[in-house]
């Protein structure tokens, strides 16, 4: 003797779940009419179809869904690395936040997991030399890179790479560059 098919045991019940909490828009997306939804109101009926050993109902993959939520793991693993090199060079929390959505909890968290020393206070603005360097560097990058002012993911990247490349705190070099963009110094 054959067991009941498990995928009509699997609709049956997110039917009936679906059905006790009043969503009966899910229901009929996963294709019950009027005429089938009444038979779930009936315990005996309920539970033949359940048992069944034939599969009265089929699958069918969203493919394009399949993908779309495959490729957002490499997005969440970029996001998470990108968070993490941020913090090692220096981003404040604000940072962080403004471009992740992170609180000022899951950030202390983060500095936390990655060994870094807990902050205090703001890192001190560049002095003249230092701030010449970050020009030098910066004005030549975005030619080079041929990045917009007002986009700020490839700036990021970009102060990401000159804070590295500096030994500077990422904070720091942010706020310079950001001043001169509003300044119109560019």
């Amino acid at each position: 003797m054959t067991a009941p098919h498990p995928l009509n045991q699997a609709v049956v019940a997110q039917a009936l779940h679906d059905l006790r909490n009043g969503q009966l828009r899910r229901c009929l997306a996963m294709g019950f009419g009027e005429r089938e939804l009444d038979v779930l109101k009936q315990p005996a009926l309920v539970a033949l179809l359940a048992n069944a050993r034939v599969p009265w109902c089929t699958v069918k993959v969203n493919q394009d869904m399949l993908w779309r939520l495959v490729s957002q793991m490499h997005d969440i693993e970029h996001e998470i690395s990108t968070v993490d090199r941020m913090l090692r060079l220096g981003a404040s929390t604000e940072m962080v936040s403004k471009f992740y959505g992170l609180t000022h909890q899951e950030v202390a968290l983060r500095r936390e997991i990655l060994g870094l020393p807990k902050r205090k206070g703001r890192h001190p603005v560049l002095n003249e030399e230092q701030e010449t360097a970050l020009w030098h560097r910066w004005k030549p990058a975005i030619a080079e890179r041929g990045i917009a002012l007002d986009d700020e993911s490839a700036m990021l990247t970009l102060t990401m790479d000159l804070a590295e490349s500096l030994s500077l705190p990422m904070s720091v070099l942010w706020a310079a560059i950001r001043s001169w963009i509003d300044q119109g110094l560019v």
